[in-house]
Parts: C-alpha cells; structure tokens; sequence
C-alpha cells in the first residue's frame, strides 16, 4: 500500500463485481476532498492491517471501510460512515439517522449486495465469480 494510500480510509471492494466496480467509480467521483483509497477485498496479501483483524469471506458479503484511525465498518455501518465524509452526501446524512433508518437501510444494503450480480451485467454477459 502507498504511503498516500495509508492517510486515507480504504474502501474494501470486490472487485470482480461490475456493479461494486460501478460504485467505487462513483465513489471516486463524489470523493472531493481525497478522502478515500479504493481496494479490491479480494486481493487479501495487500489488505490493510486492522483491529479486529478482516474476515476475507466477509469482505466479499459487504463493502467494508478500513479508517485511518478506528476499528472497521461494513455495509449500512460503512455507508452511513462515508457520508459524513463526502461534501455531496451531506444533505442526505440526516435522513440516515431518522428512526428506522438503521433498520431500513441494513435490509436494503444487505439486499444490494446479496443481489449485486444480477443489478449490473458483467462484461459481455459473463461474470468471473459465481453466483
């Protein structure tokens, strides 16, 4: 990892996913201030060093968030996390706090990514990883 990588929070993806793929770009897009460093989870030798330590298996079933400083987050956790970070989410951040918006949005992100294969066609139709 660059050392300019390790001033910034890694966002763990799977990187065989088009529709992860399609979200890290988005990312990058809303990342103004140069907040974040992208990563795919599945090259598990170059993970970040973290307290508790990563699951591999687990990375693959949620995005996860490695901060500079501070245990790990994954899925809505890692989501609502970004937010605050991300000059154009910040109108949003406060409907992520509203009652039931922590019910709501582990259900749908769980949702997402159980379904991310099928939300966005693969390169040529033919995906890499298995459903």
């Amino acid at each position: 990892m660059s050392a300019d990588s390790r001033e910034r929070a890694v966002v763990l993806y799977d990187g065989e996913c088009a529709f992860c793929q399609r979200s890290v770009k988005l990312l990058k897009r809303l990342d103004w201030l140069g907040r974040f460093a992208s990563q795919d989870a599945r090259d598990v030798p170059r993970l970040p060093p973290c307290d508790p330590p990563l699951d591999p298996a687990k990375l693959l079933e949620e995005m996860h968030i490695v901060p500079v400083a501070g245990a790990p987050r994954a899925g809505f956790r890692a989501y609502r996390w970004m937010a605050w970070r991300l000059p154009p989410l910040w109108p949003a951040v406060p409907f992520l706090y509203l009652p039931g918006a922590t019910w709501l949005g582990n259900r749908l992100y769980r949702w997402v990514a159980k379904h991310r294969y099928q939300l966005v066609p693969c390169e040529g139709g033919v995906c890499k990883v298995g459903r």
